[in-house]
């Protein structure tokens, strides 16, 4: 969740918005972004993807292989 906090907080600070105007235009509460750069591990990850989507990316399952493979 670090690297997920540093990624959100660099890029919003890059294109120059608050976390205020950052909520807003993401179509998400304030207090999302704020538990995101914070690095909160409870988060709802269709939240975090409309966030997320604001840079062009996306967080989806990633395949495993099972123990019986």
């Amino acid at each position: 969740m670090k690297q997920l906090a540093i990624f959100v907080k660099e890029r919003r600070k890059e294109v120059s918005l608050t976390q205020e105007e950052f909520a807003e235009r993401a179509g998400i509460a304030l207090t999302v972004v704020r538990k995101i750069e914070q690095g909160k591990t409870n988060l709802n990850m269709d939240k975090v993807n409309l966030v997320l989507r604001m840079f062009g990316h996306e967080l989806a399952p990633v395949p495993c292989k099972t123990f019986n493979e």
